[in-house]
């Protein structure tokens, strides 16, 4: 599965849970919280000031040397 803008935070942490590190680099420490687990990444980035395409990139980079 590729990760988008608009996929949810919960499904990224669902589908590898090291992918919070990526989060935790840009002050996303609130993973645990229920709201976040139901945000989409766009939508965080967005709260948090961040690129959501940059984190996008990154995640998926990191998700496809995994396999």
């Amino acid at each position: 599965m590729e990760i988008t803008k608009e996929t949810l935070i919960g499904d990224v942490l669902d589908m590898d849970v090291e992918t919070a590190q990526f989060f935790f680099e840009i002050g996303m420490h609130c993973l645990g919280c229920p709201h976040s687990r139901g945000e989409s990444i766009e939508d965080a980035c967005a709260v948090h000031g961040t690129d959501a395409d940059a984190l996008v990139e990154k995640i998926n980079a990191f998700l496809a040397s995994k396999k």
